[in-house]
C-alpha cells in the first residue's frame, strides 16, 4: 500500500512538472511575440488563450496563431511541448531561427510558411514520427540549407511544402522511404542535379519542382514510372533528353515542361493521353513533327523549338532517319541546336550532302553516348560514316552491310562489343580501340536488332541470360590457350621494361615497333637555347609502351617520348591548356632545365602507312624551317594513334587575346605602333611561307588566334604545315568553315580551289581587325555590320568614314591617322572579291615597312640556324639544306628557276595613291 501511495505521488509530481514546463514555454512564447496575440495575458491560464488548445491534463496540443501580423522570435525550447499535435504560425513576420521540433512524436501538422525566418537548425525535424504535413514555404530570408534526411523518420508524411525556402543542393534519393507522400512542392529554390531514381517507387501525385535558380539537370525518364502522377511542374530548369512514354500515367492532367532543354520527338503516347488537359512545351529543343494534341487540351509551343516544320505534318524521310540515329544517342542537345528545318542538306551539322543525298555523316569526337542505330542503313547513299572517338556501346549493327555505296566506316576508340559484321572488301573499316569488340556482351540495344522507334523513349530490357550450360571441351581448351598467351605477353613486356629501365640512357634504343632503327628519347637541341631533359626524367618508365618513330632526314628530327610530354605538362592538365584549335589542344610545358614549350596534342587518327609517310614528309620540312616570324617546331611524338608536335613557347599568348580579350587577360589595349609592327611581322612570315610553298607546298591557316606574340610583342605565325602535291602552284587547305569562315576568301567557299591569294585575303581581314578592334564575325551587332569585310569595304568608299570606324582605344593623332589610312587601303585591296587584284604578301611587306621602325634581332644565331641565313633566297636555302644533310631528296625534282621574287610589282587594280615609293 505504501508503494502504491509513493507511485501516485510520483505520478502527480510528474504531471505538475510537465505542466510547469508547458507553462514556462508558453510564458516565453508570450514574451517573444510582438504584439501579444489578443487575449494572451500572464494573468490568464495559457489553456484559455485564444488559439491554444490543451488536453484534459492541461498539456498544450494546438497552437494556432496564423495571420496575426506577429513579429519577434520563437523560444528555442518549443519542442518541450511534448503533446503538441498542431502548430500553425503561417502568414506572420516571425524572424530568427526556426525552433527545433525534434522528437515531437505527436506532431501531425506544422505550418511555418510566409514568415521571415532566417535559419533552420540541424536536426530540427528529427523524430517526427506522426508528421503528416510540413509547410515552410515562402521564407526567402533563410540561409541556404538542404532537405534533411531525418524526414525519412516520418512515414506518414503526406504533404511537403518547401517552396521559396532557400533550399540548395541535390534532391535527396529517399522518396521510396516515404510511402504516404503525395504532394511535393519545392519550387523557387536552388536545387541542382537530376531527378532521383527513388521517385519511381513513390506515390507522389503532385510534383512541383519548377523555377530553380540554376536549374535541375538530367533527363525526366523517371516520370514514366510515376504512374500516380496527376500534376507535374518542371518548367524553368535545365532538364535534357526526350520526353518519356507517359502512357501509364492515366491520371495526368497538367504537364508543364516549358523553358528546359528537352530534345527528341514528342511521343505519340503523350498526345493520346485522355486525361491530359494542360501541357506547355515552349522554349525547348524538341524535334520532329509539330505535335497535334486533342481539341480539349490547352497546349503552348511558343518560343524556341526545333520542329521540322512550323505547322503539324510529316517530316522529310531523311529527317526522320537522322532522328532515329539521334535517338540511339539519347537525342544530344548539340544535334537539336543545329538540326533545324525539314532539309538536312541545308546547314545541318555533321551531315554532308551531294545533290540532295546524304553521303557523309561525321560524328567523330563529339562525346556521344548510347548505341549505333541500325537506322543508318536507311541512308542508302551513305559513303562515309565516322563515329570514332566517342563513348558508344553495344554492337555494330548488321544492317550497315546493306549500304551499297559505303566506302569508309570508322568506329575506332569507342566501347563497342559483339561480333563485327562482314563488310565488303571495298569498305575501309576502322575498329581499333574497342577492346571488347568481338566479344558477345549484352547491351541495351543498338546492335543488329531494331532501334527504338522515334516517338517513344529509348529503352528495352537487357537480353536474357542462358540457363548456365556447361562449357564444352573446345571452349575449355580455347580458354587455356588464351590464358597461356596472356601470361606469355605479360612476361615478355615485363622483361622488355626491365631491360629498358636497366640500360636506357640518353641517345638511342631499339624501336619497339619494328625492332630496328633508332628512337631518340631526349629532346635534342634543334636550336641553341633549347636544352635537353634531365636523365632522371628520361630513366623513368612510362608504362605505356609508346610506339615511337624516327624519320631519317637530318638534324631537325627530335623525337620526344610521350612519358616526357606527360610529365612536363602535368599529364596534359586542364590548367596547362593554352588554346584549342581545329586539329587539337595546345598545352604549356616546362622542361627540367626551365625551357618552356607548347605541346599540340593532335586529334587521334588511325596512323596507317600512307598517313605515316605524309607525317614524315611534314616533319622533314617543318623541322628545318627557321624564320624569326614563324614559330619553331622543336620535336614530335607518335604514340599509337596519337600525334604530338612540340613548338617554341610564345609567352604573350595570341593576338586574339591582346586585340579582343585584353580586359579579361589584364592587358592594356595595343597601341597603333604595336599593331602595325605585328602586321608587318605576320606579313614577313607568310611571305616566306608563300615562297617556300612554291617548292614544298607549305601552307598555313591565317587568323588572329594563329598569330602568337613573344616577350617583346613580336608576332610569330603558328600552325603552318605541309600540304600534299598541288599542281600549278595551287594547294588545298584543310580548314573548318565553322572556325574560320570570316577569314575565307569567296573563291574558297565557292570552289575549294585556292592559291596563296586566300592567305592574302585572310591577312586583309586581320588588318581590318587591327584597325577596328572588331572580330571578323560578330553576331552581337546588327546584321549589316556583323561581317567585318562587307561592312569595312563600304566604309572605305569614303575616306572620311574611316575615323569613325577605327578602334576607339587608339585615339590617334594626325600622323597616326595617316598611317591608319594606308593600312586601311591595303586591307581593302587584300580583301578584293576576286583573287587576281589582290597583292602578293611581298607588296604588303613593302607597304608596312616604312610605317614601322625596322626590327633587328639581337641574337645572330637566330638569323643563321642550320646554316640558313635569312637573307638568302629560298632556292639558296633549300640547296644549302641538301648540301648540309645529303639525305633529303624531296626537292631534287623541283625547278628553282621559276621562283619569283618575294617582292611583287604593283598589282593590277591598285589605287593610284599607292605610288612607287610605297612599293620599295
Amino acid at each position: 500500500m505504501a508503494c502504491l501511495k509513493t507511485l501516485v505521488s510520483l505520478s502527480t509530481l510528474f504531471i505538475f512538472t510537465v505542466m510547469a514546463d508547458d507553462a514556462a514555454v508558453m510564458s516565453k512564447l508570450l514574451k517573444s511575440l510582438t504584439p501579444a496575440p489578443s487575449g494572451w495575458s500572464p494573468a490568464t491560464p495559457f489553456c484559455q488563450w485564444e488559439g491554444i488548445k490543451c488536453d484534459s491534463s492541461n498539456r498544450v496540443i494546438t497552437i494556432s496563431i496564423s495571420s496575426l501580423s506577429l513579429a519577434g522570435t520563437l523560444p528555442s525550447d518549443l519542442n518541450s511541448l511534448s503533446q503538441l499535435t498542431s502548430l500553425s504560425l503561417q502568414d506572420n513576420a516571425l524572424s530568427g531561427p526556426i525552433p527545433s521540433l525534434a522528437n515531437l512524436s505527436a506532431l501531425e501538422t506544422a505550418f511555418l510558411g510566409r514568415n521571415n525566418f532566417t535559419s533552420v537548425p540541424a536536426g530540427a525535424f528529427a523524430g517526427l514520427t506522426s508528421l503528416r504535413r510540413l509547410s515552410l514555404g515562402n521564407n526567402p530570408n533563410l540561409v541556404p540549407w538542404t532537405i534533411p534526411s531525418e524526414l525519412t523518420q516520418s512515414p506518414n508524411l503526406n504533404n511537403l511544402e518547401l517552396g521559396t525556402a532557400s533550399i540548395a543542393g541535390d534532391l535527396p534519393d529517399f522518396f521510396d522511404k516515404l510511402p504516404s507522400l503525395q504532394s511535393v512542392r519545392l519550387s523557387y529554390n536552388n536545387l541542382t542535379g537530376g531527378l532521383p531514381n527513388s521517385l519511381a517507387a513513390s506515390s507522389i501525385v503532385n510534383l512541383w519542382l519548377n523555377n530553380q535558380d540554376n536549374g535541375l539537370t538530367g533527363t525526366i525518364e523517371v516520370l514514366s514510372k510515376m504512374t500516380q502522377l496527376s500534376q507535374v511542374w518542371l518548367h524553368k530548369n535545365q532538364l535534357t533528353g526526350p520526353i518519356p512514354d507517359l502512357s501509364e500515367c492515366n491520371n495526368l492532367f497538367d504537364l508543364q515542361l516549358r523553358d528546359n532543354q528537352l530534345t527528341g520527338v514528342v511521343p505519340s503516347s503523350l498526345m493520346g493521353l485522355l486525361s491530359l488537359k494542360n501541357v506547355s512545351l515552349d522554349n525547348n529543343e524538341l524535334q520532329g513533327p509539330v505535335p497535334a494534341f486533342g481539341k480539349g487540351v490547352k497546349v503552348t509551343l511558343d518560343g524556341i523549338n526545333s520542329f521540322c516544320r512550323d505547322t503539324p505534318g510529316p517530316c522529310d524521310a531523311r529527317v526522320m532517319v537522322l532522328l532515329q540515329v539521334a535517338e540511339a544517342f539519347g537525342f544530344p542537345i548539340r544535334l537539336a541546336n543545329s538540326w533545324k528545318g525539314n532539309d538536312p542538306c541545308q546547314g545541318w551539322s555533321f551531315v554532308v550532302c551531294t545533290a540532295g543525298k546524304i553521303t557523309t555523316v561525321n560524328f567523330a569526337k563529339q562525346g556521344l553516348q548510347g548505341t549505333i542505330s541500325p537506322a543508318f542503313a536507311n541512308l542508302t547513299d551513305l559513303r562515309n560514316l565516322y563515329l570514332n572517338g566517342n563513348n558508344l556501346t553495344g554492337s555494330i549493327p548488321e544492317s550497315l552491310i546493306t549500304l551499297s555505296q559505303l566506302e569508309t566506316l570508322d568506329m575506332s576508340n569507342n566501347n563497342l562489343s559483339g561480333d563485327v559484321p562482314k563488310f565488303p572488301s571495298k569498305v575501309k573499316l576502322v575498329t581499333a580501340g574497342n577492346v571488347l569488340l568481338g566479344q558477345s556482351i549484352s547491351s541495351g540495344g543498338g546492335g543488329s536488332g531494331t532501334t527504338p522507334s522515334v516517338g517513344s523513349a529509348p529503352g528495352g530490357s537487357p537480353a536474357e541470360s542462358g540457363n548456365g550450360s556447361s562449357l564444352t571441351p573446345g571452349w575449355i581448351a580455347g580458354i587455356v590457350i588464351i590464358a597461356m598467351f596472356f601470361v606469355a605477353v605479360v612476361l615478355f613486356v615485363s622483361c622488355k621494361c626491365y631491360y629498358k629501365n636497366r640500360h636506357r640512357k640518353f641517345g638511342r634504343v631499339n624501336n619497339p615497333e619494328n625492332g630496328k632503327g633508332n628512337v631518340k628519347l631526349d629532346v635534342m637541341s634543334v636550336s641553341k637555347g633549347y636544352g635537353g631533359v634531365t636523365s632522371e626524367l628520361q630513366s623513368q618508365s612510362s608504362g605505356d609502351n609508346s610506339n615511337l618513330h624516327v624519320f631519317e632526314g637530318g638534324t631537325g628530327n627530335a623525337t620526344i617520348s610521350l612519358q616526357v610530354l606527360r610529365q612536363v605538362t602535368n599529364n596534359f592538365s586542364e590548367d596547362n591548356i593554352l588554346g584549342r584549335g581545329g586539329f587539337g589542344v595546345v598545352y604549356r610545358g616546362e622542361l627540367h632545365d626551365g625551357t618552356k614549350i607548347a605541346v599540340k596534342r593532335m586529334e587521334s587518327v588511325a596512323m596507317g602507312n600512307k598517313r605515316m609517310n605524309e607525317f614524315q614528309a611534314e616533319i622533314a620540312v617543318l623541322s628545318k624551317v627557321r624564320h624569326r616570324h614563324l614559330v619553331a617546331l622543336l620535336g614530335y611524338c607518335i604514340n599509337g594513334n596519337e600525334r604530338l608536335l612540340v613548338y617554341e613557347y610564345m609567352p604573350q599568348g595570341t593576338l586574339t587575346q591582346h586585340l579582343f580579350e585584353w580586359r579579361e587577360h589584364g592587358c592594356s589595349p595595343l597601341t597603333w605602333k604595336q599593331r602595325v609592327a605585328i602586321a608587318l611581322d605576320v606579313a614577313r612570315g607568310v611571305e616566306y611561307l608563300h615562297s617556300l610553298a612554291q617548292q614544298s607546298f607549305i601552307h598555313r591557316d591565317l587568323k588572329p588566334s594563329n598569330i602568337l606574340l613573344g616577350d617583346d610583342m613580336r608576332a610569330k605565325v603558328a600552325d603552318f604545315g605541309l600540304v600534299k602535291n598541288a599542281p600549278d602552284g595551287k594547294y588545298s587547305v584543310e580548314t573548318r568553315l565553322a572556325g574560320t569562315f570570316g577569314y575565307l576568301a569567296p573563291e574558297y567557299a565557292a570552289t575549294g580551289r585556292v592559291t596563296t591569294k586566300v592567305d592574302v585575303y585572310a591577312f586583309g581581314v586581320v588588318l581590318m581587325e587591327l584597325i577596328t578592334g572588331r572580330r571578323a564575325l560578330d553576331d552581337t551587332v546588327p546584321d549589316e555590320r556583323s561581317h567585318l569585310v562587307t561592312w569595312f569595304r563600304r566604309v572605305l568608299i569614303n575616306k572620311e568614314n574611316i575615323p569613325k570606324a577605327i578602334d576607339q582605344t587608339l585615339n590617334p593623332d594626325e600622323e597616326t591617322m595617316e598611317s591608319i589610312y594606308k593600312v586601311a587601303e591595303l586591307a581593302g585591296h587584300c580583301t578584293a572579291r576576286e583573287p587576281y587584284p589582290r597583292p602578293d604578301m611581298g607588296h604588303a611587306v613593302n607597304v608596312l615597312s616604312p610605317l614601322v621602325e625596322q626590327w633587328k634581332p639581337t641574337n645572330h644565331e637566330e638569323e643563321d640556324t642550320y646554316g640558313i641565313n635569312l637573307q638568302m633566297s629560298l632556292p639558296q636555302a633549300l640547296q644549302r639544306w641538301q648540301a648540309n644533310e645529303g639525305t633529303s631528296t624531296m626537292f631534287n625534282d623541283m625547278s628553282f628557276s621559276q621562283t619569283q621574287s618575294s617582292i611583287a610589282s604593283k598589282p593590277s587594280g591598285f589605287a593610284d595613291s599607292f605610288d612607287s615609293m610605297d612599293c620599295r
